[in-house]
């Protein structure tokens, strides 16, 4: 399990739970349940991570719990 903040959420518009992970830019996920949605943005996070890895790019550190005004 990564130790990025996730944030999960349920979007009427497309009638689905959506896991977004904001330390990693696009790195989103949804699901029918909360708990499909979780687990679904922790392949994608893994993903995020192996692509980023393949390209070269930096992989910011987890920061933990984020702050929101």
């Amino acid at each position: 399990m990564n130790k990025y903040e996730v944030i999960i959420y349920w979007s009427e518009e497309d009638k689905a739970y959506i896991a977004e992970v904001p330390e990693l830019p696009g790195c989103i996920a949804d699901g029918t349940t909360y708990f499909d949605a979780l687990k679904n943005v922790e392949t994608v996070v893994q993903e995020w991570i192996e692509t980023a890895q393949q390209l070269g790019r930096d992989i910011p550190k987890p920061k933990g719990r984020l702050i929101y005004a």
